[in-house]
């Protein structure tokens, strides 16, 4: 039976569960242990699929076609483990079930409550389908006191009477903040946070204190004795200058030995993190930089990209290089006629979005990519620009357009009405719901040979994930690759463009999938490997 660890949040958000999660991940499997991560939302939407991003990040997207909370992006990252359905539950979706049961009669006409009905859920969520792992790592979304986490914390609470003794761990994640007017750390917030976790029956194992500083070990002696932990328990998580940094930061704290000793495991395998000293190695002594413009519509909250921007961190690492972001708002580059604006950049990136706000903008992004040479990688929504704006300047369809933004022009993408999931036909129209609706998941492509993305990939046949409702329409590939459009990936049956490319050019790939999504920082993906080496090339051109 694997051991659970608890990890939850106080004093405020953004303090760093997730990767506080994924780096204990990675920091226990370096020790040979192996690990599952499961993250909880106590909010009531369903999954964040129809969520905006500026209100909750990117939507991260499984192989099995889960849309899913952004930490399970860390997750994958840290530990290579694949995420599925299974490991992401909200309150939306725990309801939903309880009242398809209730309506179907499951619960024999008792009446349904919070407990034990709503808890009987999450626990089943928590305990369900872990595989053969020694641990599995659950976060729970928001701080506590949140009032929608209540029935998450005390599900949690009723695990620790419920497993074996010595098989579960709580962990929380806290903050110390300085007040720079008093000239000191305050343990207060700290403090407050671990009473409103004991009142609702949870006492912490472990305390992982933020902070912007050392913490001293007269303060680690207060919040240990006023908090009712073991000094050693208190580990201090101090801002690192990467995120990939983290492992062997709490490495060096005694995060992993603090919890091996909460379980009782003293024969431990000592850890090894050489992957990690090498990767960090790289990223703080690169051997050069290259500037990659990101044409976006969400610029203004970097979460709503967050895979993309470590995905090209990634290609960094796999060139030796730094890669510097250039923000840019796709609405506002279309309104702009500063011909300077993506004047020394060495690659440009737009990246997926819905919509037909910056459209405009990423269609003069991709122009300007191809007219002057300059990488080009365009990611779902961005290679349907990408060949709207061929299909307008190369084939000469003046009115080339998208169905999603409407009547008016010649719609050379289009809804998504059908398409093949495994071995079933999946229907959609336009008055479909929006949750859960689109392609989502893990598909195959067939690569034409000689190309240059099988070049990248060194293969023909790859599976990716998706995560889209409109696609290219296959009727204009011929008329498209005539104008010098070549369509160099397609589904297996030959009915829905996966990938486009320019021959001749440096590099221009557009790809209706999420490449981001299966990048890791110890194997990039090759296309974003491959996108910063053509980058690199271009800079020591200019």
């Amino acid at each position: 039976m694997p051991r659970y660890i608890f990890i939850t949040g106080g004093v405020v958000s953004s303090l760093g569960k997730g990767l506080a999660s994924a780096a204990l991940g990675a920091l226990l499997q370096s020790r040979g242990y192996k690990v599952r991560l499961r993250k909880l939302d106590p909010y009531l939407n369903v999954d964040p699929g129809t969520m905006s991003p500026y209100q909750h990040g990117e939507v991260y997207v499984t192989d099995d076609g889960a849309e899913a909370d952004l930490d399970l992006g860390h997750y994958e990252r840290f530990t290579g483990v694949s995420a599925a359905q299974a490991d992401n539950i909200t309150t939306g979706r725990i309801y939903s079930d309880i009242i398809s049961k209730e309506r179907r009669g499951d619960y024999l006409g008792a009446t349904v409550q919070v407990i034990p009905h709503v808890t009987n859920e999450i626990k089943d969520f928590v305990l369900s389908d872990a595989g053969d792992v020694d641990f599995v790592l659950c976060e729970v979304g928001g701080t506590v006191g949140d009032i929608e986490g209540l029935p998450f914390f005390e599900a949690l609470r009723q695990l620790r009477q419920e497993l074996p003794l010595r098989q579960s761990c709580y962990m929380h994640v806290t903050l110390m903040p300085y007040i720079a007017a008093a000239g000191e750390m305050k343990t207060k917030p700290t403090q407050h946070s671990v009473k409103e976790l004991r009142s609702i029956g949870i006492q912490p194992d472990i305390l992982l204190c933020r902070a912007d500083r050392e913490i001293d070990m007269g303060d680690r002696r207060k919040i240990a004795r006023f908090c009712n932990v073991r000094e050693s328990s208190v580990i201090q998580g101090l801002d690192a200058r990467s995120i990939y940094d983290v492992p062997l930061a709490y490495h060096t704290e005694g995060l992993d030995k603090e919890v091996l000793m909460h379980f009782g495991i003293e024969d431990a395998p000592k850890a090894d993190l050489s992957r990690w000293e090498q990767i960090s190695e790289t990223l703080h002594n690169p051997d050069g930089e290259v500037t990659v413009a990101v044409v976006g519509k969400y610029t203004v909250l970097p979460d709503a990209y967050k895979s993309i921007t470590e995905a090209l961190v990634h290609g960094g690492i796999a060139n030796q290089v730094k890669v510097k972001i250039k923000w840019l708002e796709a609405e506002e580059f279309e309104n702009s006629d500063d011909p300077n604006v993506l004047k020394g950049v060495h690659g440009i990136l737009v990246p997926g979005g819905f919509g037909e706000r910056g459209a405009e903008g990423k269609i003069k992004a991709a122009t300007f990519a191809r007219t002057k040479h300059v990488p080009y990688f365009g990611i779902c929504f961005g290679m349907q620009m990408a060949v709207v704006e061929a299909a307008r300047n190369m084939a000469g369809i003046e009115n080339a357009s998208s169905s999603e933004f409407g009547e008016g022009g010649e719609n050379i993408v289009g809804l998504m009405t059908e398409w093949t999931k495994g071995n079933e036909r999946v229907e959609r129209t336009a008055d479909t719901d929006l949750g859960g609706t689109m392609r989502l998941g893990a598909y195959p492509a067939r690569l034409v040979e000689g190309s240059k993305v099988a070049e990248q990939y060194g293969m023909l046949d790859i599976e990716e994930r998706h995560r889209h409702r409109y696609e290219v329409n296959i009727e204009y590939k011929d008329k498209l690759e005539a104008a010098g459009l070549l369509f160099s990936g397609l589904s297996p049956d030959g009915v829905l463009p996966e990938i486009v490319e320019i021959p001749g050019h440096p590099w221009f790939i557009g790809v209706q999938y999420h490449p981001e999504l299966k990048s890791r920082p110890f194997e990039p993906h090759p296309l974003f490997a491959g996108f910063v080496k053509a980058a690199l090339e271009q800079s020591r051109m200019v």
